[in-house]
């Protein structure tokens, strides 16, 4: 079995946003006001450089974040280009057949018939729904996560069994 993330990297400061320190925050979620309940997030893996969310409001599809002590463009422009990482422990709970992006990533892939089509590498987020990219080594497949197509997921056994229709392996 992959080892699970201990961390998840929430959003990237992009840019500063006006003279009084606050940033710009590209969202890394398929639902930016998760926002709303972010108390606090760090800029390393490591969990280290713990900064406090003061408020958050929206412009567009970015976040506008002041961050608690950085009162300051000065300061502000230092955090630029900065991942924030949460602990997994603080993420949301999700619902039964929900499942973290980065859970799937490096899932074996089987059809239902047992032969082995490839790994997950990524996962395409879209509006009617997410599409897995699997990589056999020496081609790719896009499989939609719709339930007719992907009947089974277990992250304990570390795989994930497609039921193709004609032409999708192809």
């Amino acid at each position: 079995m992959t080892e699970k993330l201990t961390v998840f990297r929430v959003g990237q400061i992009v840019n500063t946003q006006g003279l009084k320190g606050e940033v710009r925050v590209y969202p890394y979620t398929d639902d930016i006001y998760r926002f709303d309940d972010l108390e606090y997030f760090y800029t390393e893996k490591s969990l280290n450089n713990k900064y406090e969310v003061e408020r958050v409001r929206y412009k567009g599809n970015m976040v506008i974040m002041k961050i608690k002590d950085i009162d300051s463009i000065d300061l502000a422009e230092r955090l630029k280009t900065k991942n924030m990482y949460i602990p997994r422990e603080e993420s949301v709970e999700l619902e039964e057949g929900e499942f973290f992006v980065a859970d799937l990533i490096g899932l074996d892939v089987f059809t239902i018939d047992g032969e082995k089509i490839g790994v997950v590498k990524d996962v395409l987020q879209h509006a009617i729904n997410d599409v897995y990219v699997v990589s056999s080594g020496e081609k790719e497949y896009l499989i939609p996560s719709v339930e007719k197509f992907v009947p089974t997921i277990d992250l304990d056994e570390n795989k994930m069994i497609i039921d193709p229709i004609k032409g999708m392996l192809d």
